[in-house]
């Protein structure tokens, strides 16, 4: 049943269905009832990471595009189990940019081992050291995910994990990114 509404809910996004926010909010299931989505779009403070190399990248560098920001730290249980889970999305989903942010004091030697135990190839190392983005962002717990739209502006944030390439959260990213489109 579930696969049938999908692709109903597909093909009608590919015919130019616009679904008001209403129709996002009503196709969240499972891990996704934690989605929060804003009804205005809120504006996010300038923010700088650093790569493994210690190289800066302005979170403005993603503008363009559709972003899952995730907040996360390699000593987070829920984080370890979830961030398989992004990898499988970024993958599935190369019109988005998936943003993993190491929260905190993470050694790039510990972030690199993280990802190889988890099996994680496809996404970049970032870091946030002094946790600057995450306290201006209220991030208080890990992990955090946070959906920009190409504006870099803030639309939705879920708060504990999720299995971010499952089919639904695959179908509620598809249908923010094509209601943004269309209207």
């Amino acid at each position: 049943m579930r696969q049938i509404w999908l692709a109903v809910l597909y093909t009608a996004l590919m015919l130019g269905a616009n679904p008001a926010a209403a129709d996002v909010a009503a196709l969240r299931e499972g891990d996704m009832k934690k989605l929060a989505l804003h009804e205005t779009p809120v504006d996010l403070p300038e923010a700088v990471f650093l790569d493994e190399a210690d190289t800066p990248h302005p979170l403005a560098d993603w503008r363009g595009k559709w972003v899952v920001l995730n907040f996360w730290a390699t000593w987070c249980a829920p984080c370890r189990k979830e961030m398989p889970s992004l990898d499988r999305l970024q993958a599935a989903m190369p019109g988005l940019a998936v943003v993993p942010v190491a929260t905190g004091r993470n050694a790039v030697e510990g972030i690199q081992r993280f990802y190889e135990e988890a099996g994680v190839t496809g996404l970049p190392i970032l870091r946030d050291p002094k946790s600057d983005l995450a306290r201006a962002m209220g991030v208080l717990a890990l992990p955090v995910t946070v959906i920009l739209n190409p504006q870099g502006q803030e639309v939705a944030r879920l708060i504990g994990d999720a299995e971010w390439d499952s089919d639904n959260a695959k179908a509620v990213l598809a249908a923010m990114m094509s209601e943004a489109a269309g209207g």
